[in-house]
Protein backbone atom coordinates (compact mmCIF):
# COMPACT_ATOMS: atom_id res chain seq x y z
CA UNK A 1 0.00 0.00 0.00
CA UNK A 2 1.48 3.33 -1.07
CA UNK A 3 -0.94 5.63 0.74
CA UNK A 4 -1.52 6.59 4.36
CA UNK A 5 -4.17 8.26 6.49
CA UNK A 6 -3.53 11.76 7.78
CA UNK A 7 -5.45 14.47 9.63
CA UNK A 8 -4.75 17.88 8.14
CA UNK A 9 -5.85 21.49 8.31
CA UNK A 10 -6.49 22.90 4.83
CA UNK A 11 -6.51 26.59 5.75
CA UNK A 12 -6.28 28.84 8.82
CA UNK A 13 -9.35 28.26 10.95
CA UNK A 14 -10.39 25.30 8.82
CA UNK A 15 -11.98 22.06 9.94
CA UNK A 16 -10.15 18.78 10.38
CA UNK A 17 -9.80 16.80 7.17
CA UNK A 18 -9.13 13.06 7.20
CA UNK A 19 -7.36 12.36 3.93
CA UNK A 20 -5.36 9.72 2.05
CA UNK A 21 -1.87 10.86 1.10
CA UNK A 22 1.05 9.23 -0.63
CA UNK A 23 3.51 7.80 1.88
CA UNK A 24 6.44 10.27 1.82
CA UNK A 25 10.06 9.37 1.18
CA UNK A 26 12.89 10.74 3.33
CA UNK A 27 15.47 13.03 1.78
CA UNK A 28 19.12 13.47 2.77
CA UNK A 29 19.53 13.73 6.53
CA UNK A 30 15.93 12.68 7.14
CA UNK A 31 14.11 9.59 8.38
CA UNK A 32 10.59 8.36 7.92
CA UNK A 33 8.75 7.49 11.12
CA UNK A 34 5.85 5.08 11.27
CA UNK A 35 3.79 6.89 13.88
CA UNK A 36 2.25 4.85 16.69
CA UNK A 37 0.93 7.66 18.90
CA UNK A 38 0.87 11.46 18.88
CA UNK A 39 -0.15 13.76 21.67
CA UNK A 40 -2.42 16.73 21.06
CA UNK A 41 -0.81 19.84 22.52
CA UNK A 42 -2.45 23.19 23.21
CA UNK A 43 0.08 24.85 20.89
CA UNK A 44 -1.50 22.94 17.99
CA UNK A 45 -3.98 25.81 18.00
CA UNK A 46 -1.25 27.80 16.23
CA UNK A 47 -1.72 25.59 13.16
CA UNK A 48 -5.45 25.05 13.52
CA UNK A 49 -6.23 28.77 13.67
CA UNK A 50 -3.29 30.09 11.65
CA UNK A 51 -1.75 32.08 14.49
CA UNK A 52 1.84 31.21 13.47
CA UNK A 53 3.04 33.26 10.47
CA UNK A 54 4.24 31.57 7.32
CA UNK A 55 2.56 28.16 7.69
CA UNK A 56 2.06 26.44 4.36
CA UNK A 57 -1.31 24.70 4.12
CA UNK A 58 -2.52 22.03 4.06
CA UNK A 59 -0.54 21.12 7.16
CA UNK A 60 -0.53 18.02 9.37
CA UNK A 61 0.03 19.10 13.02
CA UNK A 62 1.54 17.05 15.81
CA UNK A 63 4.79 17.42 17.76
CA UNK A 64 4.37 14.80 20.50
CA UNK A 65 5.26 11.90 18.27
CA UNK A 66 6.20 8.32 19.19
CA UNK A 67 6.88 5.64 16.61
CA UNK A 68 9.52 3.63 14.79
CA UNK A 69 11.91 4.46 11.99
CA UNK A 70 10.88 2.65 8.81
CA UNK A 71 13.10 4.39 6.21
CA UNK A 72 16.45 6.19 6.31
CA UNK A 73 17.49 9.00 3.99
CA UNK A 74 21.01 9.25 2.62
CA UNK A 75 23.69 10.40 5.02
CA UNK A 76 21.82 9.39 8.18
CA UNK A 77 24.04 7.62 10.70
CA UNK A 78 23.49 6.44 14.25
CA UNK A 79 19.88 5.39 13.65
CA UNK A 80 18.41 2.09 12.42
CA UNK A 81 15.23 0.85 10.79
CA UNK A 82 12.81 -0.36 13.44
CA UNK A 83 14.32 1.80 16.16
CA UNK A 84 11.83 3.44 18.53
CA UNK A 85 12.00 7.23 18.32
CA UNK A 86 10.16 10.34 19.40
CA UNK A 87 9.87 13.70 17.65
CA UNK A 88 9.08 16.84 19.63
CA UNK A 89 8.38 20.54 19.09
CA UNK A 90 12.02 21.31 18.36
CA UNK A 91 12.60 20.04 14.82
CA UNK A 92 16.27 20.91 14.48
CA UNK A 93 18.60 23.88 14.15
CA UNK A 94 21.80 24.79 12.28
CA UNK A 95 24.36 24.37 15.15
CA UNK A 96 26.45 27.13 13.49
CA UNK A 97 24.90 30.57 14.05
CA UNK A 98 25.62 32.83 17.02
CA UNK A 99 22.34 31.87 18.68
CA UNK A 100 23.16 28.16 18.47
CA UNK A 101 26.66 28.73 19.82
CA UNK A 102 25.23 30.33 22.96
CA UNK A 103 22.50 27.70 23.29
CA UNK A 104 19.61 29.94 22.20
CA UNK A 105 18.22 27.33 19.80
CA UNK A 106 14.72 28.81 19.79
CA UNK A 107 16.09 31.95 18.08
CA UNK A 108 18.15 30.14 15.45
CA UNK A 109 17.18 31.58 12.07
CA UNK A 110 17.29 28.06 10.59
CA UNK A 111 15.41 26.26 13.36
CA UNK A 112 12.44 24.10 12.43
CA UNK A 113 9.28 23.43 14.38
CA UNK A 114 7.60 20.05 14.01
CA UNK A 115 4.06 20.29 12.70
CA UNK A 116 4.59 23.90 11.63
CA UNK A 117 7.60 24.01 9.31
CA UNK A 118 7.01 20.41 8.20
CA UNK A 119 4.16 17.92 8.63
CA UNK A 120 3.82 16.35 12.05
CA UNK A 121 2.48 13.22 13.66
CA UNK A 122 -1.27 13.31 13.02
CA UNK A 123 -0.61 10.76 10.29
CA UNK A 124 0.45 7.15 9.85
CA UNK A 125 3.88 8.25 8.61
CA UNK A 126 5.92 11.45 8.88
CA UNK A 127 9.30 12.71 7.70
CA UNK A 128 11.61 14.16 10.35
CA UNK A 129 15.18 15.50 10.38
CA UNK A 130 17.49 12.98 12.00
CA UNK A 131 18.64 15.79 14.32
CA UNK A 132 15.12 15.96 15.76
CA UNK A 133 15.00 12.33 16.94
CA UNK A 134 15.04 11.10 20.53
CA UNK A 135 15.47 7.42 21.34
CA UNK A 136 12.53 5.95 23.28
CA UNK A 137 13.37 3.40 26.01
CA UNK A 138 11.87 -0.05 25.43
CA UNK A 139 10.00 0.10 28.75
CA UNK A 140 7.95 3.14 27.72
CA UNK A 141 4.66 2.61 25.83
CA UNK A 142 4.17 4.86 22.80
CA UNK A 143 1.04 6.43 24.32
CA UNK A 144 3.12 7.64 27.27
CA UNK A 145 6.21 8.59 25.27
CA UNK A 146 4.30 11.01 23.03
CA UNK A 147 3.34 13.57 25.72
CA UNK A 148 6.87 13.52 27.11
CA UNK A 149 8.12 14.97 23.79
CA UNK A 150 6.61 18.40 24.57
CA UNK A 151 4.73 18.61 27.87
CA UNK A 152 7.24 16.37 29.62
CA UNK A 153 10.45 17.90 28.33
CA UNK A 154 9.15 21.42 28.95
CA UNK A 155 8.58 20.98 32.69
CA UNK A 156 11.43 18.52 33.27
CA UNK A 157 13.91 20.77 31.52
CA UNK A 158 12.62 23.87 33.29
CA UNK A 159 12.96 22.29 36.73
CA UNK A 160 16.40 20.78 36.22
CA UNK A 161 17.79 24.11 34.99
CA UNK A 162 15.93 26.21 37.59
CA UNK A 163 18.77 26.39 40.10
CA UNK A 164 16.78 24.59 42.80
CA UNK A 165 18.61 21.95 44.81
CA UNK A 166 17.41 18.87 46.60
CA UNK A 167 15.51 19.88 49.73
CA UNK A 168 14.47 23.28 48.36
CA UNK A 169 10.81 24.24 48.31
CA UNK A 170 9.47 24.07 44.76
CA UNK A 171 5.84 24.92 43.99
CA UNK A 172 3.89 23.87 40.91
CA UNK A 173 1.04 26.21 40.05
CA UNK A 174 -1.74 24.34 38.26
CA UNK A 175 -2.41 20.60 38.18
CA UNK A 176 -3.31 20.17 34.53
CA UNK A 177 -1.58 18.82 31.45
CA UNK A 178 1.79 20.33 32.39
CA UNK A 179 1.33 20.62 36.13
CA UNK A 180 0.52 16.97 36.84
CA UNK A 181 3.88 16.10 35.29
CA UNK A 182 5.62 18.99 37.05
CA UNK A 183 4.52 17.74 40.47
CA UNK A 184 5.87 14.27 39.71
CA UNK A 185 9.21 15.57 38.42
CA UNK A 186 9.64 17.94 41.36
CA UNK A 187 9.09 15.12 43.84
CA UNK A 188 11.45 12.77 42.01
CA UNK A 189 14.15 15.46 41.86
CA UNK A 190 14.15 15.66 45.63
CA UNK A 191 12.40 18.98 46.10
CA UNK A 192 9.94 19.77 48.88
CA UNK A 193 7.03 19.77 46.46
CA UNK A 194 4.04 22.08 46.84
CA UNK A 195 1.04 21.84 44.52
CA UNK A 196 -1.06 24.98 44.02
CA UNK A 197 -4.60 24.38 42.80
CA UNK A 198 -8.07 25.85 43.08
CA UNK A 199 -10.40 23.76 45.23
CA UNK A 200 -9.91 21.12 47.91
CA UNK A 201 -11.11 18.43 45.50
CA UNK A 202 -7.70 18.51 43.77
CA UNK A 203 -5.73 17.74 46.92
CA UNK A 204 -6.01 13.92 46.85
CA UNK A 205 -4.67 13.78 43.30
CA UNK A 206 -1.90 16.27 44.06
CA UNK A 207 -0.71 14.15 46.95
CA UNK A 208 -0.98 10.97 44.90
CA UNK A 209 1.26 12.59 42.29
CA UNK A 210 3.84 13.28 45.00
CA UNK A 211 3.10 16.69 46.51
CA UNK A 212 4.24 17.08 50.11
CA UNK A 213 1.93 20.07 50.56
CA UNK A 214 -1.22 21.31 48.86
CA UNK A 215 -2.41 24.92 48.83
CA UNK A 216 -5.98 25.73 47.78
CA UNK A 217 -5.53 29.08 46.08
CA UNK A 218 -9.29 29.55 46.03
CA UNK A 219 -9.49 29.53 49.82
CA UNK A 220 -6.05 30.74 50.92
CA UNK A 221 -3.59 33.36 49.73
CA UNK A 222 -1.04 31.19 47.96
CA UNK A 223 1.91 33.56 48.44
CA UNK A 224 1.34 33.83 52.20
CA UNK A 225 1.02 30.06 52.54
CA UNK A 226 4.28 29.57 50.66
CA UNK A 227 6.02 32.00 52.99
CA UNK A 228 4.91 29.85 55.93
CA UNK A 229 7.06 27.13 54.34
CA UNK A 230 10.00 29.54 54.07
CA UNK A 231 9.19 30.76 50.58
CA UNK A 232 9.59 28.85 47.32
CA UNK A 233 13.00 28.65 45.68
CA UNK A 234 11.14 28.05 42.43
CA UNK A 235 7.52 28.41 41.40
CA UNK A 236 6.69 26.64 38.14
CA UNK A 237 3.61 28.40 36.75
CA UNK A 238 1.88 25.94 34.43
CA UNK A 239 -1.62 27.48 34.54
CA UNK A 240 -1.67 30.35 31.99
CA UNK A 241 -3.58 32.87 34.12
CA UNK A 242 -1.79 36.22 34.20
CA UNK A 243 -3.47 37.53 37.35
CA UNK A 244 -2.82 34.35 39.32
CA UNK A 245 0.81 34.13 38.14
CA UNK A 246 1.51 37.77 39.02
CA UNK A 247 0.30 37.22 42.58
CA UNK A 248 2.82 34.42 43.14
CA UNK A 249 5.93 36.65 43.23
CA UNK A 250 5.42 37.36 46.93
CA UNK A 251 5.57 33.62 47.59
CA UNK A 252 9.19 33.35 46.47
CA UNK A 253 12.11 33.06 48.85
CA UNK A 254 15.14 35.31 48.62
CA UNK A 255 16.80 34.55 45.26
CA UNK A 256 13.62 32.72 44.26
CA UNK A 257 12.56 32.32 40.66
CA UNK A 258 9.11 32.40 39.08
CA UNK A 259 9.41 30.15 36.03
CA UNK A 260 6.77 30.33 33.27
CA UNK A 261 6.58 27.60 30.58
CA UNK A 262 2.95 28.33 29.56
CA UNK A 263 2.15 31.78 28.20
CA UNK A 264 -1.03 33.57 29.33
CA UNK A 265 -2.80 35.73 26.76
CA UNK A 266 -2.71 38.80 29.02
CA UNK A 267 0.42 40.64 30.22
CA UNK A 268 1.67 40.06 33.74
CA UNK A 269 1.22 42.82 36.31
CA UNK A 270 4.19 42.73 38.65
CA UNK A 271 5.35 44.97 41.46
CA UNK A 272 9.08 45.51 40.99
CA UNK A 273 9.93 46.27 44.63
CA UNK A 274 9.58 42.62 45.83
CA UNK A 275 11.87 41.57 42.99
CA UNK A 276 14.52 44.08 43.99
CA UNK A 277 14.32 43.57 47.75
CA UNK A 278 14.43 39.79 47.53
CA UNK A 279 16.71 39.42 44.49
CA UNK A 280 13.81 37.53 42.93
CA UNK A 281 13.41 36.89 39.22
CA UNK A 282 10.82 35.98 36.61
CA UNK A 283 11.83 33.83 33.64
CA UNK A 284 10.29 31.95 30.75
CA UNK A 285 11.19 28.49 29.54
CA UNK A 286 11.29 26.96 26.06
CA UNK A 287 10.85 23.19 25.68
CA UNK A 288 14.25 21.81 24.65
CA UNK A 289 16.25 19.97 22.01
CA UNK A 290 16.00 16.33 20.95
CA UNK A 291 18.68 15.38 23.47
CA UNK A 292 16.70 17.12 26.21
CA UNK A 293 13.68 15.05 25.18
CA UNK A 294 15.74 11.86 25.25
CA UNK A 295 16.97 12.64 28.74
CA UNK A 296 13.37 13.37 29.79
CA UNK A 297 12.30 9.94 28.55
CA UNK A 298 15.15 8.22 30.42
CA UNK A 299 14.45 10.08 33.67
CA UNK A 300 10.73 9.35 33.42
CA UNK A 301 11.36 5.61 33.12
CA UNK A 302 13.98 5.66 35.86
CA UNK A 303 11.81 7.56 38.35
CA UNK A 304 8.36 6.24 37.44
CA UNK A 305 6.84 9.46 36.11
CA UNK A 306 3.72 8.81 34.01
CA UNK A 307 1.41 11.11 32.04
CA UNK A 308 -2.31 10.71 32.58
CA UNK A 309 -3.84 10.41 29.12
CA UNK A 310 -7.16 10.28 27.34
CA UNK A 311 -6.71 8.22 24.18
CA UNK A 312 -8.55 8.57 20.85
CA UNK A 313 -8.05 6.94 17.44
CA UNK A 314 -6.90 9.18 14.58
CA UNK A 315 -10.37 9.02 13.03
CA UNK A 316 -11.75 10.92 16.05
CA UNK A 317 -9.21 13.75 15.80
CA UNK A 318 -11.86 16.51 15.80
CA UNK A 319 -13.39 15.18 19.03
CA UNK A 320 -9.97 14.70 20.61
CA UNK A 321 -8.85 18.22 19.71
CA UNK A 322 -12.05 19.72 21.10
CA UNK A 323 -11.56 17.76 24.31
CA UNK A 324 -8.11 19.35 24.66
CA UNK A 325 -8.93 22.91 23.62
CA UNK A 326 -12.02 23.04 25.89
CA UNK A 327 -9.87 22.28 28.94
CA UNK A 328 -11.99 19.24 29.81
CA UNK A 329 -9.25 16.68 29.23
CA UNK A 330 -7.67 14.93 32.21
CA UNK A 331 -4.80 15.52 31.51
CA UNK A 332 -3.18 14.89 28.11
CA UNK A 333 -4.97 13.83 24.93
CA UNK A 334 -3.23 11.27 22.71
CA UNK A 335 -4.09 9.97 19.25
CA UNK A 336 -3.32 6.34 18.52
CA UNK A 337 -2.20 6.02 14.92
CA UNK A 338 -0.92 2.50 14.29
CA UNK A 339 0.44 -0.50 16.16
Amino acid sequence: MNTMKAAQIGKPGGNWELVERDIPQPGPGQVRVKVEACGICHSDVLIKEGFWPGIQYPRVPGHEVAGRIDALGSGVTGWENGQRVGVGWHGGHCFQCEQCRRGDFAMCANRKVTGIDFDGGYAEHMIAPAAALAAIPDELPAQEAGPFMCAGVTVFNALRHSGARGGDVVAVHGIGGLGHLGVQYARQMGFVTVALGRGRDKEPLARKLGAHHYIDSGADEAAAELQKLGGARVILATAPNAKAISALVDGLSVDGKLLIPAAPAEPLGLSVLPLIMGRRSVAGWYSGTAMDSQETLKFSVLSGVHPMNEVFPLERVAEAYERMISGKARFRVVLTISE
